[in-house]
């Protein structure tokens, strides 16, 4: 298993790349709207805690299985989020 600390730097260290990202792709497309890198910076910043909610939780059973689960979900969320920084 991860140590807690390790899986809190992954999550700060892969949302803060991808919200910077975005700040790359509006500077390099000035032409596009912004409105749409506001919105996947503010979905990132909103994963960002819930994913740090569910870390800080109290009263887990498995703990293994619930680390596991949460660098699950931040993989799965982080794809999503380049997908869509992609897609501008």
């Amino acid at each position: 298993m991860a140590s807690i600390k390790n899986l809190k730097k992954d999550i700060n260290y892969t949302l803060g790349d991808i919200i910077e990202e975005c700040y790359v792709a509006d500077m390099l497309n000035p032409q596009n709207d912004s409105k749409k890198t506001e919105a996947i910076i503010d979905e990132a910043i909103e994963t960002f805690d819930t994913l740090i909610a569910q870390l800080n939780a109290k009263g887990v059973e498995n703990k293994k299985a619930h680390y596991k689960a949460i660098s699950f979900e931040l993989e799965n969320k982080a794809n999503e989020l380049v997908a869509k920084i992609n897609d501008l």
